[in-house]
């Protein structure tokens, strides 16, 4: 069963409370996604290191109940 986009930001968040948080579902499905992240938590990590804190927040279910994540992060600018 895919996951609902409001599951996926509700874990981000509970992992980042800073975060701003924004999902598209790219194809209708529930399956497809496109996240974008800002948060000043990623302030000094590389965008690899970034991508690892939303994929821990999302506690294993990528691959699994979420097929599919285009995923971009960003620091704030005023962070």
């Amino acid at each position: 069963m895919p996951m609902a986009a409001g599951d996926i930001e509700k874990m981000i968040r509970e992992a980042l409370p800073d975060a701003t948080v924004r999902i598209d579902d790219l194809r209708g499905d529930g399956d497809h996604y496109a996240c974008r992240v800002v948060s000043a938590l990623f302030r000094g990590k590389t965008r690899v290191q970034q991508h690892q804190m939303v994929y821990a927040a999302l506690k294993g279910r990528m691959g699994g109940e979420l097929h599919a994540l285009a995923l971009t992060t960003e620091i704030p600018a005023d962070a």
